[in-house]
């Protein structure tokens, strides 16, 4: 077992990823979904309409992922956040966000294993994502680290308000947008920031990726506009009318996805936010003595 098990894993991997090369593909030469028709025809949201959105109340789970609870919210997932089938999940991200089949597999059965869990039968609380190191990491975007605040379903919104000041595009009509720069400098300074207030702060080379894929999220399946993404990072609900940005027929593949995860995991220049406070530390008893 020890032996087989690995090589199984590995094998699924594989063949996940030659899938996922596939339909990013066929993704080229298939005709996008039209504007006002991404989400799927008796899904909920579809044409904009998303089910009634009730905060969470005392006792339901909720993670570090706003999007997930954004589901739990509007009811996609249980309202209480428990009990989730992992090879159910797959179809609400999909229906909802429309990221690729195979990456609407490939994300829950990494949980699974994470959790050591089995794929097919077993079920998750989402708070059980919140394994430190596991999928949750330090130098997040919208929560503070979990050695300082172990609750990691609540959003810390200073972070995010402080991100989206950030936003310096627009598109044609007038929508502010996060850029990768943007979010590229907000992630050098949480780590810079969170390494120097958290005593027991981590990030491997895995999870400094990682957290780049969550800002890609906000990039791709949120267009990065400003206005929508107030909404699901603050209050964690989907705008009204709102539908996933990401119009291709089969989908956000992961192979399409990977490619904005680098530029911004690319961007990221801590060395440059370190000089930014060398430099204010320096002109600031000037700027006082005046």
């Amino acid at each position: 077992m020890f032996l087989i098990t690995p090589i199984a894993n590995t094998l699924q991997d594989v063949a996940v990823f030659s899938w996922d090369l596939g339909l990013t593909v066929a993704n080229l030469v298939t005709p996008s979904r039209k504007v006002g028709h991404v989400t799927p025809a008796g899904e909920p949201g579809a044409g904009g309409k998303w089910p009634e959105y009730i905060a969470p109340g005392e006792g339901d789970s909720r993670c570090s992922c706003p999007a997930l609870n954004a589901l739990a919210n509007h009811g996609i997932l249980p309202r209480d956040g428990k009990n989730i089938k992992f090879n159910e999940f797959g179809s609400k991200i999909r229906s909802t966000y429309n990221f690729a089949a195979s990456f609407c597999f490939f994300v829950p059965n990494f949980a699974a294993n994470m959790l050591k869990r089995d794929y097919k039968k077993d079920s998750f609380d989402l708070a059980d994502l919140d394994l430190h190191n596991g999928i949750e990491h330090d130098a997040s975007l919208t929560r503070e680290d979990s050695a300082l605040v172990p609750n990691q379903g609540k959003v810390h919104v200073p972070f995010v308000k402080e991100l989206l000041a950030l936003a310096s595009g627009k598109d044609k009509d007038g929508n502010v947008l996060l850029t990768q720069k943007d979010l590229s400098e907000y992630s050098a300074k949480r780590r810079v920031d969170a390494r120097a207030n958290n005593p027991n702060f981590t990030l491997s080379t895995f999870h400094k990726v990682f957290g780049s894929s969550n800002s890609s999220t906000l990039l791709t399946i949120f267009g990065g506009r400003v206005d929508d993404l107030e909404s699901i990072l603050i209050d964690e609900r989907l705008p009204d009318g709102w539908e996933s940005r990401i119009r291709k027929q089969l989908g956000l593949t992961i192979g399409s996805f990977n490619s904005t995860v680098l530029k911004v995991e690319f961007g990221i220049n801590e060395n440059k936010y370190k000089e930014q406070l060398a430099k204010q530390a320096a002109e600031t008893p000037a700027e006082s003595s005046s």
